[in-house]
């Protein structure tokens, strides 16, 4: 046959064309888009000496890579359509296709069909299978097609186990995936640095970073060199649990070991450092990684912007804010959400709403918790009525208002003595799906009891109770304050039990409540004794 083609197309025997083709076939192996690689494709199928398979695999392998799956599963049905057979290659992309897009039983038919074809299914086949499962929470199952896989004597490598470990991890079964780690050891299978920073990783976010970094001890003692994930996540693992000094102390140990920290780790201090109210030290850090030559981007910034302003100090934030893009990096809507919440606080709602215009200047959409924060601010300032537009306007942009947007505009309501609308306004959302937390209660018991409701604050009160709702010590504190300012501190005293009774701590404010209340009504000995028990908790000095 191929003598015959030869024959009838004597150009297809020429080197000088040969040579032409597979330099274009080359060429055509870096597709510039989709459509490009699709018309490459297109040009093959028609040719009249079919070319070889692989050449058909650097088309599909590219839209797999653009993540064209659904395309890459239409050309292969062309191919076949064509008698163009599929190879194990090209079988093993059609199943990461499917995986991609979760059409898991599909995936599963390609390998009966590999194994119909008499082909045999190699490690990358078996990978795929296991990634899909994982993929889509479907870990349990892809445990069992492991140990189906082994039974039937096929062998699975560092890829495939990487891949189960990290599915467990996902599905937070770290214990899982570290009995794991430890079974393939037994099977000759040497673990690699990412299984490990897979495990070191899932520990760390679940705070067991004394486990984390005994593990990391560990891969060091057998010759597993850490890289800057490993030392990343470890430092993300130190600073979730305050411990800052050690995580510091592991990027000092990276630059020793000339690993160079990346963008990713200095982001994690920057922002550690920043919610801990130490913006010198973080700003230190941002100098430090320019310094090493790396580049700090949106995250880096908005860390630094975010600790300014827990801080108080939001004309700093706003240096940095506007610093950003001269330095060339464009802010986004968490950028934007920082710094109308820091100006909000400080009652610079005007300012706020500004960056609320320049945003929609610049085609960047505000969210829920943009709305949220000025709206916050507009009813602490008594604009209340912009803060009704401002809710509208979410409605009209389609950002779903939730129950932070609805307990400000409650806490305005009774603070303008509208408590009856307030109540009006929880029994609406209630209708609507979205159920008030303990804050909007605790507003609206504030409310009523300053407005002289107490009969129905407790009514409130006492539901929160049978709902089983976590009441918290700032609720108690609101229902005490009531009772004491109407006299009742037998009750107020009752209730003050029946809290610790709970195990809900009373703080310093709870105490002052009462005991201010009872001097003022001249209970001076039941006042006394209970600052004695205030001076024994300690709570004295942080009142002060």
């Amino acid at each position: 046959m191929a003598c015959l083609r030869f024959r009838r197309f004597p150009f297809l025997s020429n080197p000088t064309f040969l040579r032409s083709f597979h330099s274009r076939s080359r060429f055509h192996s870096s597709f510039h888009n989709p459509s490009d690689a699709i018309s490459h494709f297109n040009r093959m199928l028609q040719m009249h000496s079919t070319p070889p398979i692989f050449e058909f695999g650097k088309v599909l392998t590219f839209l797999v890579k653009t993540e064209h799956y659904s395309t890459a599963i239409s050309l292969s049905r062309q191919m076949e359509s064509s008698g163009i057979a599929l190879n194990i290659v090209t079988l093993n992309i059609l199943i990461n296709c499917y995986c991609y897009l979760g059409q898991i039983t599909s995936a599963f038919s390609v390998l009966t069909n590999i194994l119909k074809r008499g082909y045999q299914p190699d490690t990358i086949t078996f990978t795929t299978l296991i990634k899909g499962l994982c993929l889509h929470g479907k870990v349990p199952r892809a445990l069992q097609f492991h140990d189906d896989v082994l039974a039937q004597g096929f062998l699975l490598n560092q890829v495939s186990y990487g891949t189960l470990i990290n599915g467990l991890c996902k599905m937070g079964q770290t214990e899982a995936a570290l009995e794991l780690l430890r079974q393939i050891e037994g099977r000759g299978i040497k673990p690699n640095v990412v299984m490990y920073n897979t495990i070191i990783d899932s520990l760390c976010k679940d705070k067991l970073v004394s486990h984390a970094f005994d593990l990391y001890s560990e891969m060091v003692a057998k010759g597993i060199s850490p890289n800057v994930v490993t030392y990343s996540a470890l430092i993300y693992g130190f600073c979730i649990v305050g411990q800052l000094k050690q995580a510091i102390g592991l990027l000092d140990e990276m630059v020793l070991k000339n690993i160079d920290p990346d963008v990713y780790t200095y982001n994690i201090l920057v922002d550690a450092l920043g919610k801990e109210g130490k913006v010198r030290e973080a700003k230190n850090m941002l100098a430090v990684m320019m310094k090493q030559g790396v580049k700090p981007n949106v995250v880096t910034y908005n860390s630094l912007m975010d600790g300014y302003c827990l801080v108080n100090e939001v004309n700093k934030a706003q240096d940095v804010f506007n610093a950003m893009a001269r330095r060339g990096v464009t802010p986004n809507v968490r950028s934007y959400n920082i710094m109308i919440n820091g100006l909000c606080k400080i009652k610079m709602v005007d300012e706020a709403l500004n960056l609320l215009a320049e945003m929609d200047y610049k085609k960047i959409i505000p969210n829920t918790v943009t709305y949220n924060s000025l709206i916050d601010g507009l009813c602490k300032s008594g604009r209340v009525s912009h803060a009704w537009k401002l809710l509208d306007e979410m409605h009209v942009r389609g950002q779903p208002a939730n129950i932070i947007t609805y307990s400000s505009l409650v806490d305005a309501l009774c603070k303008s003595h509208n408590v009856d609308k307030a109540i009006a306004l929880i029994k609406k959302i209630k209708d609507q799906g979205i159920q008030p937390n303990v804050r909007t209660y605790t507003i609206l018991l504030d409310g009523l009891c300053k407005e002289g409701r107490l009969k129905d604050a407790q009514e409130v009160f006492q539901d929160l109770m049978i709902k089983c709702h976590h009441i918290d010590v700032h609720t108690y504190s609101v229902m005490i304050n009531g009772l004491c300012n109407e006299g009742f501190f037998d009750e107020a005293l009752a209730l003050l039990s029946k809290m610790e009774n709970e195990g809900c701590i009373p703080n310093a404010i709870t105490f002052e409540i009462i005991i201010r209340s009872l001097f003022e009504k001249g209970e001076n000995d039941k006042a006394e004794k209970l600052l004695h028990d205030m001076i024994a908790r300690g709570l004295l000095e942080k009142l002060n």
